[in-house]
């Protein structure tokens, strides 16, 4: 009200103070002194003064009524201004806004019961004086700059802007002002409109807060798309990749997915395969699955599956169930058995070969032991015969039987060489040799028995390459073989063939035969007999197995071949089908660029010097009592002395008591608790030039090694003639090297 009152007034407009009842109108000019009536008085006084009176009265009443209607037209004016002064106070109080007038100064001329209630809500609230002391310190100057903009064009807004209510609250609102036109000399004045909008902008953030999750949300569904994207690669990939058969199928055992390897495995394309039912490659997993329905997963272990061809395969199969809302997903999981059941075998043989090579080795040492002892035996039964041949007449019956004794002695010490031949673990003494000179002397002994019904063929190839092997085992060999393929000829006609050949031999054939990569020189003795069953091959090899008669085989001729070829490193081939014969073929490693040794095979018979002991010491070593007596007599026969000792420690407490009595030693190189080799050895420290022989029925490269490494002059191999012993006797002590 007193603001109202102390506003200055410029020109004829006028602003009315807020609360005041003066109309918010200008208030309408007074008329100009004189007017119209001025006008036409002075007209009159320009008219002649012949003018009338009643003239003059007309004119006067005539001006009086324009007067008067002036007057009218001026009061119905001032009505409809007063008029529109109230209803522009109506409704700038009434209007549901809070509106203000605003000087330039930011002083509030007016405003409404809105403005009040918006920012005077209480009595005790301040008076809405001034503008600008209600806006926040952080909005002032861009309310200043909109007032400067309302100014200069006429309009302006803020939006957002903090205004204090009362003493202690505050609220956000958007100020619109309008520049109102007055005079140019007269101060600026604005009608500006506050809009609350609290309500709008907490509707505003929670639609802000609610993009906000919306777009949070859609990242979020894109993440798990594309995560769910990538998983689908990754398992797509994982199945393509797998080395195992992937395959899916539905309710109806139909395939949805086949996988590469499936592919593979079952010789059919993918886009084929999909679509058709899945017993068309598992006919055996349909029931199984059938029966596992109650499981999500199940091992249906080894099946068979069947290619697009129709080839059987060997299949470990399981299977995975998943539920979905279209129905259930059966996955099936196919691995192929063939590479592993090929390994399986593989091994199964690798190690039949084990225990078999376990078993011969353990065979062949046994034999070894008993053919030590066999020979001492049969050195006695030969020694003897030969002393009883020489004490009969030349025409005494006793001959006859002797002879036959001495024939049944040889064979077998033959049989006897065989095993050790077959009980030898370590390598033979091998020199280059030509195997057609060793084929040729084989075959010169085996027509001389050979039936008139059975052919012997042999073919050599010119050109085949020596060999490092030991004549006389391979010779053994081969006089094995072939007397094994005459038997199975047996009474009918047929033919053996002995061939010598040079293949050339690749890595995968070498891998076949279980060979080494390089060159080898095949020996075949093939037959047309009977052949051999698949259940005696696999045990033809065994020592003491044999299908002949009794006392028409030993059953060690082709474990000797076995043992021949393992310490030649070699390796010996069967082939065989009963009723059309069997090949057996032997492989020896060639060589290249050694040159050759030639070895005649031929047996030449030794001519022995006559033998005289001229009363010359020998001291003979052995724990066999039959032996001992047998040299004491073969050698006292020749004129030896001789002193035989069962026990070595009593020879050589003997030899320690008088060394010089003894020419020669004879020690066995085996003993009860006592080696031979000991015995030489305290021998040499007695007597150090005094010649010292070994004798053993079972001489190793560790025996011979052994032996003349501490002095041995010479190893005797028994049993023997009695001749070559006193040969080999005399020739010790002449200081012969016999090694």
């Amino acid at each position: 009200m007193e603001n109202s009152r102390t506003n200055r007034r410029r020109g004829t407009d006028q602003i009315p103070a807020a609360g005041t009842d003066r109309p918010f109108a200008p208030v309408p000019p007074d008329p100009i002194p004189g007017g119209e009536a001025a006008n036409q008085q002075s007209a009159r006084q320009k008219t002649p003064a012949r003018r009338s009176l009643p003239n003059l009265i007309q004119d006067l009443r005539a001006y009086q009524q324009e007067l008067e209607d002036q007057n009218s037209a001026l009061l119905f004016s001032r009505q409809a201004a007063e008029g529109a002064s109230e209803r522009f106070e109506s409704l700038f109080s009434n209007v549901p806004l809070a509106l203000m007038v605003v000087d330039e100064f930011g002083m509030v001329v007016q405003s409404n019961a809105m403005a009040l209630n918006l920012f005077r809500p209480r009595e005790q609230d301040p008076p809405l004086n001034f503008l600008l002391p209600l806006i926040g310190d952080e909005h002032k100057v861009r309310v200043e700059n909109s007032f400067a903009t309302a100014k200069a064009s006429g309009v302006s807004e803020a939006t957002e802007v903090v205004f204090s209510r009362g003493l202690e609250g505050r609220f956000t609102g958007d100020l619109h002002m309008r520049r109102i036109q007055y005079s140019q000399d007269e101060l600026a004045h604005f009608i500006c409109a506050v809009i609350d909008q609290g309500p709008l902008l907490t509707e505003r953030r929670a639609l802000q807060e609610r993009r906000r999750a919306l777009q949070e949300s859609a990242a979020a569904l894109q993440q798990r798309n594309e995560e769910l994207r990538l998983s689908e690669n990754r398992l797509a990939a994982i199945i393509n990749s797998s080395l195992d058969a992937i395959i899916c199928v539905d309710n109806d055992q139909r395939i949805s997915i086949f996988n590469p390897a499936a592919a593979t495995l079952f010789q059919c394309p993918s886009e084929q395969a999909l679509g058709s039912s899945l017993d068309r490659f598992l006919p055996d997993a349909v029931p199984s699955i059938m029966a596992t329905e109650a499981s999500t997963q199940a091992l249906l272990g080894e099946l068979n599956g069947r290619t697009a061809g129709g080839k059987v395969l060997a299949l470990e199969v399981s299977v995975s169930r998943e539920l979905h809302p279209e129905g259930t997903i059966t996955t099936v999981f196919a691995r192929d058995l063939t590479a592993r059941k090929q390994v399986e075998a593989h091994r199964n043989q690798l190690a039949n070969q084990l225990r078999e090579s376990q078993k011969m080795q353990a065979v062949g040492t046994m034999a070894g032991g008993i053919a030590h002892d066999f020979n001492n035996i049969l050195g006695a039964i030969l020694g003897n015969v030969s002393l009883a041949q020489q004490d009969c007449e030349p025409d005494a019956p006793a001959l006859v039987s002797l002879l036959e004794i001495q024939k049944a002695g040889r064979r077998a010490r033959d049989l006897v060489q065989q095993i050790l031949t077959f009980s030898r673990n370590e390598a033979p003494k091998l020199d280059p040799i030509q195997l057609s000179e060793i084929v040729l002397e084989a075959t010169r002994l085996l027509k001389v028995t050979l039936p008139h019904s059975v052919e012997l063929q042999v073919d050599l190839h010119a050109t085949v390459p020596p060999v490092l092997a030991d004549a006389t085992q391979v010779e053994q060999a081969v006089i094995n073989l072939a007397t094994n393929a005459i038997h199975a000829i047996g009474p009918n006609k047929g033919m053996v063939r002995i061939a010598l050949n040079y293949p050339q031999l690749d890595a995968l054939a070498c891998e076949r035969y279980g060979l080494p990569d390089g060159a080898y020189v095949t020996l075949s003795v093939s037959d047309t007999g009977m052949g051999i069953d698949p259940e005696t091959m696999e045990r033809i090899f065994e020592p003491f197995f044999t299908t002949k008669p009794v006392g028409q085989g030993t059953g060690l001729g082709l474990s000797v071949v076995h043992g021949v070829m393992r310490t030649h490193l070699g390796t010996v081939d069967v082939q065989s089908t009963p009723g059309q014969g069997s090949v057996f073929t032997l492989f020896f490693p060639a060589v290249t660029d050694t040159a050759v040794v030639p070895v005649s095979t031929a047996i030449e018979s030794a001519t022995l010097s006559d033998v005289e002991g001229g009363g010359k010491h020998v001291m003979y070593v052995d724990d066999d009592q039959a032996l001992v007596f047998l040299v004491e007599r073969a050698l006292s026969r020749k004129g030896f002395k001789v002193s035989t000792f069962t026990d070595p420690h009593l020879a050589a407490s003997a030899l320690r008591k008088q060394p010089q009595a003894y020419d020669l030693l004879v020690t066995d190189y085996n003993m009860p608790g006592y080696c031979g080799v000991d015995l030489l050895r305290e021998a040499r420290a007695i007597r150090p030039d005094l010649p010292v022989a070994l004798a053993s029925g079972y001489v190793t490269t560790e025996i011979e090694k052994s032996a003349f490494a501490e002095g041995a002059r010479a190893l005797i191999h028994k049993p023997n003639d009695v001749e070559e012993l006193c040969d080999t006797v005399q020739r010790l002590i002449k200081g012969e090297d016999l090694l």
